[in-house]
C-alpha cells in the first residue's frame, strides 16, 4: 500500500513500546544469476558504446522516483540513463498493466515499482530476472526484515527492498490522557474501543471493500498468531490451506466485528479508506486511527495552508499498531513498493546497478522526506533531517521490524478478493461463520469452480 504526500519539518510528542519479536531469516540466493549476467552482458555488447536507457515503471507519487531517477542516471556517469513510465494508480491494475506487458516478452520493461503481495506472482511466472549473490547481499545489509521478507519468494530474494510502509496507532494525546490511557505500554483495540466510547471520540480504520481490508484482517490474525496461508504450493492451488477458522482466524473476526459495532466507528466504516480514516481522525471526534505515515505531514501541510488548526498535529501521538491480546506483541501491517528488474530487460546488470542507486540510504532518505515513504535502511532513521520531518520515525522503524507481510503466494489476488468478498462489511462478520464461508469461496476459485 502506498501513499502520497508532502512532509513539512516538526516536532511531535511521540511514545512508543518497544517490544519485539524473533524471525528467521530466509537464505537469500540469486541461483541463476550467473547465466542472466552473461547474457546481459552480450545483449549490452559487453559493456562497450553508449549509454543504455533504462525505463523505470513506477506507482504515482508526489515525483519522488522521478528525481531519484534523474539523481542515478548522473551519478551513473553515461553508463546508464533511467526513464521513468507511470503505472495507474491502484495496485491491481499495475498489476494487470505489468502481466499483461511481461506475458507478452515486452522487452521494454527493465524495473518494476512493485507492490510486495504481488512479488510472488510475477517470480513464480518467470518475470523477474535473478538477483545476483552480490547484490542481494549489498541490499538487505540493515534492512528491515519485513522489506527482506516482502522480497522473497521460495527462499531467495527476488527483488530489490526500496521503501516499507506500516501502519501505526495514532491517537490525540489528549483523548489518550482524558482516557488515561498509559500509551507508553501496548494497548489492545478492546483498549482504545473503549477509551474511545468513554470519551465520545472515534476509533478509525479502514473497513471499505477493497485491498485495505485484508490489510486490516491480516495484520488481525498475524497479531492473534495465526496466518491466512498455514500451508502453500507454487504450483498448486490446490495444495493451499488456510488459517481463516483456526483460533487466531477466529479471534481476528472477532475483533473487527467488535470494532465494527462499537460506537467508536463512524456511521461510514464499511466505506471508509485511508484518506477518509485520516479525516476523521483530524475532526473534533479524531480519537484514534490506525493508518499509514502519510497522515502526519498531511495535517502539517492542512495546517499551513489554514485548513485545520495548528493545534490538530500538535496533538498527535504515534504507538505501534494495536494488539489483539494483551500478552502477544502485535504484527502491523507491511506494505510499500519493492524494485523488480524484468526478466526480459536486455540490459539486467545494468538494471541491478540502478537499482541499488535507487534504492541507497540518501535516495531513501530524501524519498522519506519528501514523498513520506518510509525507508527500508534501518540507517535512514538515525539521518537528522528524517527525525526533524517525522519525530515518530523510530516508532516506524519498530513497527516495520514487527511487521507481518500479507499471505505470499502466487494466488494472492485470488485469496486477497475472497477475504474483501467475504468480511465485507465489517460488521456482518461472524466469527467462526464468516471464516468457513471465505474458506469455502476461496478454494472454489482456485480450483476454478468459482469466479469472483
Amino acid at each position: 500500500m502506498s501513499a502520497i504526500s508532502e512532509s513539512h519539518p516538526a516536532r511531535a510528542q511521540t511514545r512508543a513500546p518497544v517490544q519485539g519479536r524473533d524471525r528467521p531469516r530466509r537464505r537469500l540466493a540469486g541461483a541463476a544469476a550467473g547465466a542472466l549476467l552473461a547474457s546481459g552482458l552480450a545483449a549490452c555488447g559487453g559493456g562497450g558504446g553508449g549509454a543504455s536507457t533504462l525505463t523505470w515503471y513506477i506507482n504515482p507519487d508526489a515525483g519522488g522516483q522521478a528525481e531519484i531517477a534523474a539523481r542515478c542516471t548522473e551519478e551513473a556517469g553515461g553508463r546508464y540513463t533511467i526513464e521513468t513510465a507511470l503505472l495507474p494508480r491502484d495496485a491491481a491494475s499495475q498489476r494487470e498493466q505489468l502481466i499483461r506487458r511481461l506475458a507478452a516478452n515486452d522487452d521494454s520493461i527493465d524495473l518494476m515499482s512493485l507492490d510486495p503481495p504481488f512479488i510472488p506472482e510475477f517470480a513464480q511466472a518467470g518475470f523477474l530476472a535473478p538477483v545476483p549473490d552480490d547484490v542481494a547481499d549489498r541490499v538487505t545489509e540493515d534492512v528491515v526484515e519485513s522489506a527482506i521478507e516482502g522480497s522473497t519468494w521460495d527462499g531467495e530474494l527476488v527483488a530489490v527492498p526500496f521503501w516499507a510502509n506500516t501502519q501505526l496507532l495514532w491517537y490525540r494525546l489528549s483523548v489518550a490522557e482524558e482516557a488515561g490511557l498509559d500509551m507508553s505500554q501496548p494497548v489492545t483495540w478492546d483498549q482504545i474501543v473503549q477509551a474511545a466510547e468513554e470519551t465520545g471520540t472515534l476509533v478509525g480504520a479502514q473497513g471499505t471493500r477493497a485491498e485495505s481490508l485484508t490489510v486490516w484482517y491480516n495484520a488481525l490474525i498475524e497479531s492473534a498468531g495465526g496466518s491466512i496461508i498455514t500451508e502453500s504450493s507454487p504450483e498448486d492451488p490446490a495444495q493451499i490451506e488456510l488459517g481463516l477458522t483456526s483460533e487466531a482466524g477466529v479471534r481476528a473476526a472477532e475483533v473487527m466485528q467488535m470494532v465494527a459495532e462499537s460506537d467508536a466507528v463512524s456511521a461510514a466504516f464499511s466505506t471508509s479508506n485511508e484518506d477518509s480514516t485520516a479525516t476523521g481522525f483530524e475532526s473534533e471526534d479524531g480519537g484514534f486511527q490506525v493508518n499509514y505515515p502519510f497522515v502526519y505531514p498531511r495535517a502539517l501541510g492542512a495546517a499551513e495552508e489554514g485548513t485545520l488548526d495548528p493545534s490538530v498535529p500538535e496533538d498527535y501521538g504515534a504507538a505501534i499498531f494495536p494488539r489483539v491480546d494483551e500478552d502477544t506483541p502485535a504484527a502491523p501491517p507491511y506494505g510499500g513498493i519493492n524494485l523488480g528488474v524484468s526478466a526480459f530487460s536486455e540490459s539486467p546488470e545494468l538494471a541491478y546497478e540502478a537499482a541499488e542507486c535507487i534504492v541507497s540510504d540518501e535516495n531513501q532518505a530524501y524519498y522519506f522526506i519528501t514523498n513520506g515513504n518510509p525507508a527500508s535502511s534501518t540507517a535512514v532513521y538515525d539521518d537528522p533531517e528524517v527525525l526533524e520531518a517525522f519525530p515518530m520515525a523510530p516508532v516506524i522503524e519498530e513497527s516495520l521490524e514487527l511487521a507481518a507481510p500479507r499471505p505470499q503466494t502466487p494466488y494472492y489476488n485470488e485469496i486477497s478478493v475472497g477475504i474483501q468478498r467475504s468480511y465485507h462489511p465489517p460488521s456482518s462478520v461472524e466469527p467462526g461463520q464468516t471464516g468457513e464461508a471465505a474458506t469455502e469461496l476461496i478454494r472454489a476459485v482456485l480450483a476454478k469452480e468459482d469466479l469472483l
